[in-house]
């Protein structure tokens, strides 16, 4: 067998297309992937979005080297660029690399890979001197530490993507992120908003549906700006511009677009939409809220009312046509919500034709202007929990009311791989085009189009169907 990989991912879509490319240059280069516990090195793709990403990424660490001390682990990601002199002292931990040299990141491993038995000496010729090393606390060499504030080695542009081990993978295009929510650690972990060129993104797709891709997702750490750092030559680059060049020029079957902040969907994005919805584009919307309370997106410093998020709603609705799934995220117990505030999101949830929400609690984050927001007015841990639970309610039953709407309807929807706990029952698991989870009757292979018809709602608001014709 030969020289043995792991990756663990945590956090977004942008962070788990970082870890794909990392994995695709090392199946490129020879490594094979394995579990943790025989991998001679370990890549921990960290995120830091919460104190719980944290402390979920120390905790793999440490299972990792108790599992299997003599594996090489280097720890990337978010957490690493904003507290690596922390991750270097973990025992076990043979190199840290922030975002800021992810690009340098594949070859790091390869080295690390290769050298099991013997310290890391990068060769200065080949730029791979790093910032500095650290002196861990129990053990006698010390951990090389890639990381500054420049971002100059961030981008990772992935290897050609191909309907492997993800059926539908996420396409990084953009990277980084200007905004300055007073919660979010991202622009200090991230950097600026750097996009991935046209030209770039273009051969990426036309590889992926060369090789047999059905569904792509498009994904960044803030999607909708893509294009605003590029030179313009003629009209100013733009994501809707990127999107109408994806469906005209290429042969992509069906294309997702990730998350985008509520600003960012402006008319021209909205007429892209429009002209292709439900044929080469997702029905699916995914707009971060985090409040539905004036006065806390003030606080929070984001870019819009809730007035102006319920007006680009409406005009999704329109953009998209029927049978739009609209997902967004809900943040509980910001510094100071009072129970008022706390009650006009969930008024806001009730009104807004949500099909589903991700719910997480408020977390401190040092380095950011809520985290003395936090010192001064946090809500106490008890009313969070109580909050977020009728949070989780409300969102099971606006998750609920929106399947049951499709059933006896007939969509097309790609099929996944299936775990072994769904062959046993004959059953594969699907996602249509409009994101609504599917168990498919039958077995069939991943990566294929499917014309099937719901008739059906299990406990856990999956929908059951059955393939048409």
């Amino acid at each position: 067998m030969g020289t043995a990989f792991h990756i663990e991912n945590f956090g977004c879509r942008a962070a788990r297309a970082d870890g794909e490319a990392v994995g695709e240059r090392l199946r490129a280069s020879g490594l094979v992937e394995d579990q943790p516990s025989v991998a001679d090195v370990v890549i921990v793709n960290t995120c830091s979005v919460t104190a719980e990403a944290d402390r979920s990424a120390r905790a793999f660490i440490r299972r990792a080297h108790r599992l299997n001390p003599d594996a090489r682990i280097l720890v990337t990601g978010c957490y690493a660029q904003r507290a690596p002199d922390e991750l270097a002292r973990m025992d076990g931990v043979a190199a840290v690399v922030g975002n800021s040299h992810k690009a340098l990141a594949p070859e790091i491993a390869i080295r690390l890979a290769a050298e099991v038995s013997e310290p890391l000496h990068p060769q200065p010729a080949q730029g791979f001197v790093p910032v500095r090393s650290l002196l861990a606390d129990s053990s006698q060499g010390a951990t090389p530490v890639w990381v500054d504030d420049r971002f100059a080695h961030s981008f990772l542009e992935e290897a050609q993507l191909i309907p492997g081990g993800q059926t539908r993978p996420n396409l990084k295009i953009q990277e980084g992120c200007g905004n300055r929510c007073t919660f979010c650690v991202i622009p200090q972990t991230r950097g600026h908003s750097r996009s991935l060129p046209p030209d770039a993104v273009l051969a990426q797709v036309r590889g992926f549906v060369a090789a047999g891709g059905k569904e792509l997702v498009l994904s960044g750490i803030n999607l909708g700006r893509w294009g605003r750092d590029l030179p313009a030559e003629g009209a100013r680059p733009s994501l809707a511009r990127l999107v109408r060049r994806i469906v005209e020029e290429t042969e992509l079957p069906r294309m997702r677009l990730s998350s985008i902040e509520p600003m960012d969907w402006d008319t021209e994005l909205m007429a892209v939409i429009h002209d292709y919805s439900g044929s080469r584009i997702a029905r699916h919307a995914h707009l971060p809220l985090q409040s539905g309370s004036d006065s806390v997106l003030r606080r929070m410093h984001r870019r819009y009312r809730p007035w102006h998020y319920e007006e680009k709603v409406g005009a999704l609705l329109e953009a998209f046509g029927p049978g739009l799934t609209l997902g967004a995220d809900i943040m509980v117990g910001f510094p100071g919500e009072t129970d008022r505030e706390f009650g006009e999101t969930c008024k806001m949830i009730r009104d807004v034709p949500f099909g589903y929400l991700h719910i997480f609690p408020f977390s401190p984050r040092p380095g950011t202007s809520a985290w003395s927001m936090h010192l001064e007015a946090a809500v106490p841990p008890a009313v969070v929990a109580e909050r977020r639970e009728i949070l989780v309610t409300l969102d099971r039953d606006k998750t609920r009311s929106h399947r049951v709407e499709f059933i006896g309807g007939s969509f097309d929807a790609i099929t996944l791989h299936t775990p072994e706990r769904w062959k046993n029952r004959g059953r594969t698991p699907a996602l249509t085009d409009n994101f609504l989870p599917v168990e498919l009757e039958g077995e069939f292979e991943a990566n294929r189009f499917t014309r099937i018809r719901v008739n059906g709602i299990a406990s856990d608001l999956t929908l059951t169907s059955v393939a048409e014709g």
